[in-house]
């Protein structure tokens, strides 16, 4: 669900995903089209059954439509198995070409019997006016 803070907060089958990106003038390069922005998840399990992320997949556009797809296993190196009740927070980054954009995708998780399912991230801007990640 998209907010006007330009987060997104989403909840797909007990895992909720809270995501907030900033911008990063000072590591920019608009001469370059280069644009950074850095993004905070926080995934949280609020079911009754554990989960354990394997992978990640991303859907990046900017402002042009121009668009690039992140897979990849795990985030920042590691593999959260989130047990009730317990949650898991990391910081990435994203370039893109123009000044603003946005980003949303999935996780997949798998459950103790082996049961897998995406849980959504809804989409959240990559912009210069977006509410500050301290604010997720």
């Amino acid at each position: 669900m998209m907010n006007t803070t330009g987060h997104s907060d989403t909840v797909t089958e007990g895992i909720r995903v809270r995501v907030a990106a900033q911008y990063l003038p000072d590591q920019s390069d608009p001469d370059t089209l280069n644009y950074l922005f850095v993004y905070r998840v926080i995934m949280s399990n609020e079911g009754e059954k554990q989960a354990e992320l394997l992978r990640r997949h991303w859907i990046i556009r900017d402002a042009n439509n121009g668009l690039n797809e992140v897979r990849g296993d795990g985030v920042v190196g590691e593999f959260p198995d989130l047990g009730p009740g317990e949650s898991f927070e990391y910081m990435s980054s994203s370039h893109i070409p123009t000044t603003w954009g946005t980003m949303e995708g999935s996780y997949t998780f798998r459950r103790p019997d082996g049961a897998t399912f995406e849980a959504l991230i809804g989409r959240f801007f990559l912009a210069p006016n977006t509410e500050p990640i301290s604010n997720l």
